[in-house]
């Protein structure tokens, strides 16, 4: 891109279809080349280079989260939390440690492992209902089907729960980008969900294990959670560990597809996996972005980011990032060295504490569907998911031959 037709661009980052133009890739390289920070319509900052989305990301003193994280973000407005609600999300140290705290061993290498049997099970459930002389979708028939059954688990919900999981899940997501009062968006739907979430909460606590019951046992700092922050932990981790897992799963099978030597190499060997699935997460990088808001000024590599000033980490330029990644920054290898580190977790005190699930996820998942299906076919065009937060495919037509 030219550097005329760059300053003539309209950088709408609050716009869901802005994402989803045919050149974005190409306009995420030319701001790279530009500079380290650039002006948005809606006056915030665009961050597009991997190493100073990293440094924003591990300075929380001087870019905090309280005042909104979403592009489209109903905190931004006057920043102050919305009634009755809470995420982990939103705050800062060192208040975000104490409650990170509370499901931090939930959720660590060592806990994901322990759900392997579930998750199998789920794949091979998915697998198992597969017809291959029909055209299925991919993101509601298989990639949708594992996340789920694992939140489920996690949760201790039985499977009558799982679809209102994903309706849920899905009018989380689009509520920050509805037109008009976002709050008021899906309000139905939310509605449901927070009197359901409330009902398993205020019932007995119970001695499990499952999530639910950890958090209605937790101690913090000598009190227990109240319900609304209990439930703003479930939206938070039901979102995430279905949302992004989804997108990484059927993005991952789009790149497969596209590249059918690095699939078949995948079918061959499968101790390939691990590394594919950070090549996954880089290149479909399912989160577009988050924010941080400035509270002192800050010098961005010449660029003056003044205090009270939001700015957008723009994860998927930072996994193309060449000055991060080399030349071939811009192609999908399954073979890729893993360092650097991908940003596709985010970086820094809000990595994302499913990931090590997610990584579990992925890889069993391919694991099962290359051993069955290793020659599976995109029959039509993928319907992207307008979104200023989720990278993802609202529906993928395939038909998966053995």
């Amino acid at each position: 891109m030219a550097t005329a037709e760059l300053d003539d661009l309209q950088l709408d980052l609050t716009r869901p279809g802005f994402y989803l133009r045919p050149d974005y890739f190409e306009i995420l390289a030319a701001l790279r080349a530009a500079g380290p920070a650039h002006r948005t319509v809606d006056g915030s900052w665009a961050v597009t280079r991997y190493d100073d989305i990293r440094a924003i990301s591990r300075d929380p003193a001087r870019f905090v989260s309280s005042r909104g994280v979403l592009i489209n973000d109903p905190m931004r407005n006057d920043g102050s939390a919305v009634p009755n609600t809470f995420s982990i999300l939103h705050l800062d140290p060192p208040v975000h440690a104490t409650y990170r705290r509370v499901v931090n061993r939930q959720f660590t290498p060592r806990a994901a492992a322990r759900l392997e049997g579930t998750v199998r099970a789920a794949v091979d459930e998915a697998l198992d209902r597969v017809d291959p002389t029909v055209e299925l979708d991919a993101v509601d028939e298989l990639a949708s089907t594992v996340p789920i059954a694992v939140i489920a688990e996690l949760f201790g919900v039985g499977d009558a729960d799982r679809d209102l999981f994903r309706r849920w899940s899905d009018a989380v997501i689009a509520t920050p980008d509805a037109a008009g009062d976002p709050l008021a968006a899906g309000a139905d739907e939310l509605g449901q969900m927070a009197d359901v979430l409330l009902a398993h909460i205020d019932s007995p606590a119970g001695d499990g294990n499952d999530l639910l019951a950890i958090l209605k046992n937790a101690d913090l700092d000598g009190r227990p959670l109240n319900r609304f922050e209990i439930m703003g932990f479930c939206m938070t981790l039901l979102v995430a560990g279905n949302e992004t897992t989804r997108t990484l799963i059927s993005g991952g099978m789009e790149a497969l597809h596209d590249h059918p030597d690095q699939r078949a190499a995948l079918a061959d060997d499968a101790d390939l996996l691990p590394g594919a699935v950070e090549e996954m997460l880089r290149w479909v990088t399912p989160i577009q972005a988050f924010g941080r808001t400035a509270v002192v000024d800050v010098d961005l590599g010449g660029t003056t980011v003044g205090a009270g000033e939001f700015v957008v980490l723009l994860y998927a330029s930072g996994n193309r990032d060449e000055a991060a990644f080399g030349p071939t920054a811009d192609r999908f290898d399954i073979r890729r060295d893993s360092t650097p580190t991908h940003v596709a977790f985010g970086f820094g005190e809000h990595l994302c504490l499913g990931a090590a699930l997610a990584r579990l996820e992925a890889r069993l998942f391919f694991e099962g569907l290359l051993a069955r299906f290793p020659d599976y076919e995109l029959t039509g065009p993928v319907e992207r998911t307008r979104s200023t937060l989720i990278n993802g495919a609202a529906r993928m037509p395939v038909r998966l031959r053995p």
